[in-house]
């Protein structure tokens, strides 16, 4: 159980940041995906409400992120922030990126990996990786194993658990598991279980000329969000080091800009209440923060809870494959057990 059970699906995020300001105050976070009126934006305007010793947001576009970044200076002066360019789904710029990151600080206390892409047609990142699978899954995976070392430093003098990775996932991950035979979703056959919830309901079904299919390539890469948190609390509770996976809700931001009308509305029959962007950034504040979570064993949340994610996305020997084949995507591999 959580510190706060009464926390729910409309609490907002300014609450809980007030909540646990203590686990706040000086601390250095970094908030990936950051752009104005999405959840990273009401994300990382909570944190700045209760006095970080640095924030830094990282994006896509300098402009965009420009524009939070002097939302927080205005409202909260006395807030270091520092904006880093990424483009996860492109390896050079995530090894740049980190790079900016270790310049501007020698610890970082949290990480938050909210950044994620919704696409609609067969798209892929720099590396001839499916985008989605790509970007919301391998672009994380490799910049969080290349900010291990700050957040290493930082656990050696912070509470065991108190340093966090947060990694927003999707109630979506219920409708297909990895597909590790076909994760680029290019017509392979895979065995029944790696592939998608069949019958996918109504506008989910669809899929483009060439055969693929948009909502299992998000599904997939939000399994495998849930998949790499597994890995990162496996193997970094020994180094004071905890990992979490969110579902943030349902929020109507600019990542579902791709989305057809057809689309739109399967999504409105199916979700009753779509959350503002600051009682979407809750979860994942109680995920980073909440003292209480390192005395309970779970690994994902939705609506500031712990709750269970499809049996697919809590298999531990489906983790272990995941990294072997993250590690063979990003072509580096990443020692982190002891």
């Amino acid at each position: 159980m959580t510190s706060h059970p009464e926390f729910g699906e409309r609490t907002p995020g300014s609450e809980v940041a007030k909540v646990f300001a203590d686990q706040i105050r000086g601390k250095t976070i970094l908030v990936t995906g950051v752009s104005p009126k999405s959840i990273g934006a009401s994300t990382v305007l909570n944190l700045a409400s209760q006095s970080p010793g640095l924030l830094i947001l990282a994006s896509r576009t300098k402009s965009r992120i420009q524009e939070v970044a002097d939302q927080i200076t205005t409202k909260y002066p006395g807030v270091r922030v520092e904006t880093v360019l990424v483009d996860l789904g492109s390896q050079e710029s995530i090894r740049r990126a980190a790079a900016d990151v270790a310049a501007l600080t020698d610890k970082l206390d949290i990480l938050i990996n909210n950044a994620g892409r919704v696409v609609t047609s067969r798209q892929a990142t720099q590396e001839g990786i499916e985008q989605q699978f790509g970007t919301n899954h391998i672009g994380p995976f490799l910049l969080t194993n290349l900010l291990l070392p700050l957040l290493r430093k930082a656990a050696e003098t912070n509470p065991p658990g108190a340093t966090r990775i947060v990694n927003l996932s999707s109630a979506g991950h219920r409708l297909s598991p990895v597909r590790f035979s076909d994760y680029n979703l290019e017509g392979k056959p895979v065995p029944p279980e790696e592939d998608h919830v069949k019958p996918l309901p109504g506008a989910f079904a669809n899929c483009t000329p060439d055969g693929y299919k948009p909502i299992v390539a998000y599904a997939q890469s939000k399994s495998a969000n849930i998949l790499f948190t597994i890995s990162l609390q496996r193997h970094l509770a020994n180094h004071g080091i905890a990992s979490y996976a969110v579902h943030p809700g349902s929020i109507v931001t600019e990542l579902s800009r791709e989305q057809d009308d057809e689309l739109n509305a399967e999504f409105h029959k199916l979700i009753k209440y779509w959350k503002t962007p600051d009682e979407g950034s809750s979860t994942t504040l109680v995920a980073a923060l909440d003292p209480a979570l390192n005395e309970v064993k779970g690994f994902y949340l939705s609506d500031c809870q712990y709750t269970e994610p499809s049996a697919h996305a809590k298999d531990a020997a489906a983790a272990d494959r995941l990294w072997k084949l993250s590690e063979e995507l990003v072509g580096e591999k990443f020692s982190i057990g002891g």
